[in-house]
């Protein structure tokens, strides 16, 4: 699809620094799945060279609303739709071990299709145009992906009880070709969850392949405590020590951390995301963002799944980051608006390793948001970026673009299958398990 945005505000990187966020206005020019063109308009006679003149499909007055990056939800079980608002109020491990568990034990492969559909469904209503997916029957989550259009990167969710890593060999082989917008690298549920054993065949298999690892990682106390208590040393170590990060990756949540276990993350250039809302809901505790932050190391942001959050809304994430980071570092000031937005859009984007897709730019990937500016909460309009950041919500998204497809437009979806037939799915899902 060649789409042309005009009379928009939008997000871009700074030319003399791309980790620094500014808006201008102009126009953005997609053709077919890339931008070809950002600027106020007049300098384009580039872009189009002899016998490629560009024809519109959708022409689209932006109207001084702003254009902005996809957010990258970096860390989700977005098939786990069925069980939002099922089991809540309840302490992480009685949440998995007693309510959540027995669940999953019942979800069949075509029921996660529709539930992942579902999932895509806010997603695009909340501005996320890409997903870091782990969770069960992972083809059924690529399967999703690829026929609503929806960006997805998969990791393995291997445990000792659902799968083994010659299953996780298969499907890194055979996702990784199902399409460009579809990615998929090895990963493991949590030390708790894993023996020694699997682990180390997991990272036979991540180094043959020189692939990132991920996994959740120091997410409660008692996590950290029991792995201290089975092998000496926080789980942050402990799979150093296994060779599982030797090419990269990261870890989920990562609240309890050791001191060393920086210096870990930053020898092999690792990421971590945090998960403000299901955080504090589970009541893990609140992770120690700018303490990642001076050490160099990337944070991009997550929703969890829809289980443990209940809501899939980077606004909320977003603000979220901001304020538990002040609550944590006793101050107002910790992390600012403009690195708060970067977080959800770039850090996460590069720590999925889908950098194309990071900032509206030419040559990059055209997913891109239009974020109404006409509503009361982002008036009056002093700073744009703070008020998507500190004000904005899923009320002022009013286009979700992925791959140069509009997906989501005014409250219309266009992934090719009728919302209704989700919802009946998804509420039949649910009921036939009680």
């Amino acid at each position: 699809m060649n789409i042309r945005f005009y009379n928009a505000r939008i997000v871009v990187p700074k030319e003399e620094n791309e980790d620094k966020l500014e808006v201008i206005f102009g126009e953005v020019w997609v053709k077919k799945d890339t931008i070809v063109y950002v600027g106020n308009g007049k300098n384009s006679e580039n872009v189009c060279k002899e016998n490629d003149i560009i024809i519109w499909n959708r022409e689209i007055d932006v109207k001084g609303n702003v254009l902005i990056p996809g957010f990258k939800n970096a860390h989700t079980h977005t098939a786990m739709t069925f069980l939002r608002s099922y089991a809540d109020d309840v302490p992480l491990q009685e949440w998995l071990q007693n309510h959540i568990f027995p669940k999953e034990a019942l979800l069949k492969e075509e029921d996660a299709y529709y539930l992942n559909v579902l999932g895509i469904m806010e997603y695009l209503t909340s501005g996320i145009t890409a997903s870091f997916d782990m969770y069960l029957y992972p083809y059924a989550t690529a399967k999703a992906a690829y026929n609503t259009g929806f960006r997805t990167m998969i990791t393995s969710g291997l445990n000792n009880f659902t799968s083994s890593v010659k299953e996780v060999e298969e499907q890194y082989l055979k996702i990784n070709e199902m399409s460009d917008r579809i990615k998929f690298v090895p990963g493991f549920h949590a030390e708790y969850t894993c023996s020694k054993e699997l682990l180390e065949e997991l990272s036979v298999f991540s180094n043959k392949y020189k692939l990132p690892v991920w996994t959740h990682n120091s997410e409660t106390s008692l996590e950290v405590k029991e792995c201290k208590e089975r092998w000496g040393m926080s789980p942050t170590k402990f799979f150093d020590e296994l060779g599982l990060h030797e090419y990269g990756g990261g870890g989920y949540h990562c609240i309890w951390m050791d001191d060393g276990d920086y210096d870990i993350f930053k020898k092999h250039n690792m990421s971590m995301i945090t998960c403000p809302a299901s955080n504090l809901k589970l009541n893990d505790g609140i992770a120690p963002i700018t303490t990642f932050r001076k050490n160099g190391i990337k944070v991009g942001i997550g929703t969890d799944g829809p289980s443990s959050n209940n809501c899939l809304d980077m606004f909320r994430e977003m603000f979220l980051v901001s304020g538990l980071a002040n609550i944590k570092d006793q101050t107002a000031n910790s992390i600012n608006a403009e690195d708060v937005l970067k977080m959800a859009i770039k850090d996460g984007a590069d720590a999925m390793g889908i950098s194309e897709c990071n900032a509206i730019a030419v040559g990059k990937k055209a997913d891109i948001v239009m974020i109404d500016l006409n509503q009361p909460n982002m008036q009056p309009i002093n700073n744009i970026i703070k008020n998507i950041v500190y004000s904005g919500s899923k009320t002022n998204v009013k286009m979700t673009v992925v791959n140069g497809e509009i997906l989501y437009e005014d409250g219309q979806f266009n992934i090719g299958i009728d919302p209704v037939e989700v919802y009946e799915k998804a509420n039949s899902i649910i009921r036939e398990m009680e």
